[in-house]
């Protein structure tokens, strides 16, 4: 046994020398290959950055799309800022000439054990390197350039010129480079004034920006922060009473409310997206030289930025975004707001039930447009649903739940579908639900994170496409510095609904357009279908949207607060007229009218059986027309019934009295039905359209009245003849009954 360990522990010494010599000469060969790089002293001293973005016409888009274009000199930035850097980052900073053996020795050692490259034991002037003249790339090799590069700008740069460039050129979140931007982004002021607390926040941010965001992630935040207050004092830069005062502060943010950071433009959305496609952050984009070409239309662009600019939102964020349907690409995006708005999520309200609720319900045959849903009182379990005025309507088509949003019919289609089934629909559209969104108030929208706009905008697309689905995209293309394309669109459509679903809740959705909560478009004279959502706490709103689609376009609208402070707005008003101004404006909407596929058909049904069964039914051949009406249909879920309320004439009883020589007739009146009262030969009285017990006076001057029932065309008919007595009498039967078919 001790002759094993003694071999193992022999091989394992011989093992690790091999190491350690084959990494000399790695580092060793490397080193010479590098140590011709140079050093670029206008990045170290004016550490901006710039990535290039083009329109859909190839012309550069007019943004500000550069980095770190505020510069903060070192002199103007307090003691305590500065020292919340070093105490977090590097803590010797000034006694170092540029790396930190000690650190990079324990590094190592954990990055050879874990087989990976994940602590770099990176210094301030390190990461200054790395973020003005290398990627991210974890590899040895960008490490050696890195450590040749911050070796001469020890050489070349004093302590505080390399703080100086290092404060500002780091990211800090929500498209902040440098410590300027970030001072006037999450504090309303400059970086002079930054206090001790504010100074110590940023600096604990930089690790992440995400993990660590105070808007999103605030406990992370003010742990990170705390956490920087208290390696400053271990670090003897504040006392403990400093520390402590300082840790006892809220986050108080004041977040930058002006324009002058583009965090909503179309550039950032594309520069993210950008970010996403290539695994990599913006600034080695910038610093590759990368081109970003994207769908951008100037057109649409200056469209929806004119329409959103006609309403007044009361200082409540708002955006708007604009897909080319059939490209599946993003035209035009805007947005107003110190958050990310494309990062939200926001509760759809009502905006969800097409994709959630209806279109499943169509594709499965469980619906059609004409269907009878009975909107009533509804208790399921411990939910108990309301619409939004309170009232219930009785029976009401699936059409007109729709076009009105009306909350409980949409209740119950989702039981109709099943939950689980329904979210699976969704999903296929890009929908993401959290684990614990299970309950039927996502008929309404009631998610727990919700939506973000462009979610729900790409998702609308599935109806002009005919059923067909895919991922909407800022970008057409990325080049590199030479010209050669890197990455390039190509959309893959999926099949979600059949044709005939999607069309007919287009059907459905044009209802809304021109009748119902987006009746404000009804006057464009363009085919348009239209969903408003309005979401509500108390007597308060918090959301309120509008998605209007033509047949090759998609626009959406919202309106709300990120910080979830109520709004003065509905669905039904500003973001539809936005959306109506927008399409007002847009030339190329001029195509013709949606198109009807081959497995959607027309056929006449019996409103009588709508109106007293709430069933479908096809009209009889020999219908009156006034009891018809024409409805789509699925071929595969059409009616198959024809209705029998037009077979044959039924009995009905009259009770018959008589003064002088005005006759009484009381009786049950059908409306299918056509009551005549002769006098003799003399037609005296027509009814029609009567429902329910009837009465009607007749003057009758003979010894007898007759009465003729048919279905208004005189074809199937029954006839009832009444002898009457010279002196006031009853008669609750005729003394001749007559049934004629002519």
């Amino acid at each position: 046994m001790k002759k094993f360990v003694k071999i193992t522990a022999l091989s394992t010494l011989v093992l690790c020398a091999a190491i350690v010599i084959a990494g000399t000469i790695f580092v060793g060969a490397n080193f010479a290959k590098y140590s011709s790089l140079k050093l670029d002293n206008d990045k170290i001293s004016s550490p901006t950055l710039s990535v290039q973005i083009y329109d859909a016409d190839n012309r550069p888009i007019k943004e500000e799309n550069s980095f770190n274009h505020s510069f903060s000199k070192i002199e103007a930035i307090p003691a305590h800022v500065k020292n919340a850097f070093v105490a977090i980052e590097d803590k010797d900073f000034y006694s170092h000439h540029g790396l930190n053996f000690k650190r990079i020795t324990k590094a190592g050692i954990n990055n050879i054990l874990s087989r990976s490259l994940k602590e770099g034991a990176s210094t301030i002037s390190q990461q200054l390197i790395k973020n003005t003249h290398l990627s991210s790339e974890k590899t040895f090799e960008r490490k050696i350039k890195e450590i040749v590069l911050t070796r001469k700008l020890e050489k070349s740069h004093s302590k505080d010129e390399i703080l100086e460039s290092y404060l500002n050129a780091i990211y800090y979140g929500n498209n902040c480079y440098g410590i300027e931007n970030a001072a006037e982004y999450y504090f309303s002021k400059e970086a002079k004034d930054l206090t001790l607390e504010e100074g110590a926040l940023l600096a604990g941010m930089i690790k992440s920006p995400s993990k660590y965001s105070p808007i999103l992630k605030e406990d992370n935040a003010l742990k990170r922060r705390n956490l920087v207050l208290s390696e400053m004092q271990k670090s003897g830069f504040i006392t403990e009473e400093e520390a402590f005062a300082a840790k006892e502060k809220p986050l108080a943010l004041s977040l930058q409310t002006d324009n002058s950071n583009p965090i909503n433009s179309y550039g950032e959305a594309a520069l993210d997206e950008a970010c996403c496609i290539l695994k990599m952050p913006a600034k080695d984009i910038a610093l590759n030289g990368y081109k970003l070409h994207t769908y951008l239309s100037n057109e649409a662009q200056n469209n929806l930025k004119n329409a959103l600019e006609s309403e007044d939102f009361a200082s409540a964020d708002h955006a708007a975004i604009v897909i080319d349907a059939s490209r599946h690409a993003v035209t035009a995006f805007e947005g107003s707001s110190p958050y990310k708005i494309l990062d939200a999520k926001r509760q759809p309200g009502s905006a969800i039930k097409p994709l959630l609720v209806y279109a499943p319900a169509l594709n499965e045959d469980l619906i059609s447009p004409e269907t009878q849903l009975l909107d009533e009182p509804l208790a399921l379990g411990e939910y108990n649903p309301k619409n939004v005025d309170g009232k219930f309507r009785g029976y009401l088509s699936a059409t007109e739940a729709v076009s009105k949003s009306i909350n409980i019919p949409a209740i119950k289609v989702l039981s109709y579908v099943g939950i689980d089934k329904a979210k699976a629909y969704a999903e296929e559209l890009g929908i993401e639900f959290d684990e614990l969104d299970n309950s039927y108030a996502l008929a309404l929208g009631g998610m727990r994170y919700g939506v973000s706009i462009k979610d729900l905008a790409q998702a609308y697309t599935v109806f002009p496409q005919n059923g067909n689905f895919a991922e909407a995209k800022f970008i057409e293309y990325i080049t590199d510095s030479g010209g050669k394309i890197l990455y390039h669109h190509k959309s893959e459509e999926k099949r979600v609904l059949r044709e005939d679903a999607a069309y007919l809740m287009t059907t459905m959705l044009q209802e809304a357009a021109y009748s119902g909560t987006a009746k404000a478009l009804g006057t464009l004279e363009l085919p348009i279908a239209a969903k408003t959502g309005t979401v509500g706490r108390g007597k308060e709103n918090l959301d309120a949207w509008c998605v209007a689609y033509t047949p090759s376009h998609v626009c959406a609208v919202w309106v709300g607060n990120l910080d979830n402070s109520p709004i003065s707005v509905a669905g039904g008003n500003q973001p539809t007229r936005c959306v109506k101004r927008f399409f007002e404006k847009s030339s190329r909407e001029t195509e013709g009218a949606f198109s009807q596929p081959l497995s959607v058909v027309e056929r006449e049904i019996d409103t009588l059986s709508l109106e007293n069964e709430h069933i479908l039914k096809l009209a009889a051949p020999n219908e009156p027309e006034r009891f018809k009406k024409m409805a789509l249909f699925s071929v595969f879920n059409e009616p198959k019934d024809v209705t029998d309320n037009f077979i044959e004439v039924p009995e009905t009883r009259f009770a018959i009295s008589k003064n002088a020589n005005i006759v009484t007739v009381k009786f049950n009146a059908q409306r299918n039905l056509v009551y005549r009262f002769y006098d003799g030969k003399k037609l005296r009285v027509e009814l029609s359209n009567m429902s329910g017990e009837t009465e009607t006076q007749v003057e009758v001057g003979g010894e007898s009245l007759r009465i003729s029932v048919d279905f208004g065309d005189k074809k199937n008919t029954r006839e009832y003849e009444f002898k009457l007595k010279k002196e006031a009498a009853a008669e609750t039967q005729p003394e001749k009954r007559r049934k004629w078919f002519v």
